[in-house]
């Protein structure tokens, strides 16, 4: 159907497709490092945890580029950090330092989020096309671009949650227990943040007429 302006206006993706792409990044990307972690702590010790979390991130980036499918700046941003973590823990055996600098990762990452808000283009309008298909027109429509600042802020103030969630229990719990705690706080948190931003988007893209609803 024609849009306001008066330009062909093509049906957008299904919402489950949508959904479905969210839900890939984020189990790929935070979920299975994160019980990888874990369950190699437990039955092994950090070092082979490290590694075995790294490993799966090397190898699911590598599938994606073998496969000719489409590398999220999530994922080669969890890549990039997981690799300094894990070499300065194993050249120094400094397991507090690559726990502590999530912290300070979420502290840049948070300012990033935060400070881009006072751009013409907001963080989540960056990233978004990663999931939805965004043409210029689109992303300039009055409720689309604030809709994307408005996520752009509260993604902001997840990651400074994160941050804080994280030191806190660092320097209260042992570290089998930080890990497994940690772990579930941090994704509980993101998958929340998740689904608030997919129905937030549904309900504004539906009013929009930019996402089928089957």
């Amino acid at each position: 159907m024609p849009s306001r302006s008066g330009e062909e206006q093509h049906p957008g993706p299904r919402l489950w497709d949508v959904a479905i792409r969210v839900v890939v990044s984020l189990t790929t990307a935070v979920v299975v490092p994160a019980v990888l972690l874990w369950s190699m702590l437990e039955l092994f010790n950090v070092a082979v945890a490290v590694i075995a979390a790294l490993a799966w991130m090397v190898i699911a980036t590598g599938w994606r580029y073998a496969t000719k499918r489409p590398v999220s700046g999530l994922l080669l941003l969890t890549l990039g950090v997981l690799t300094i973590k894990t070499a300065f823990t194993l050249a120094t055996g400094n397991t507090f330092v690559y726990f502590i600098q999530p912290v300070f990762a979420d502290l840049a990452v948070a300012a990033i989020f935060l400070g881009s808000l006072w751009t013409t283009r907001p963080i989540i309008a960056r990233l978004a096309p990663e999931f939805y298909p965004m043409s210029a027109a689109v992303a300039a429509q009055p409720r689309v671009r604030n809709l994307l600042r408005r996520l752009t802020l509260m993604w902001g103030l997840v990651v400074l949650a994160k941050g804080a969630i994280t030191f806190s229990l660092l320097v209260t719990l042992s570290t089998a227990d930080f890990v497994l705690i940690k772990g579930g706080a941090i994704i509980t948190l993101t998958l929340t943040a998740a689904i608030v931003t997919i129905v937030w988007a549904l309900i504004v893209g539906r009013q929009q007429g930019l996402i089928q609803p089957k």
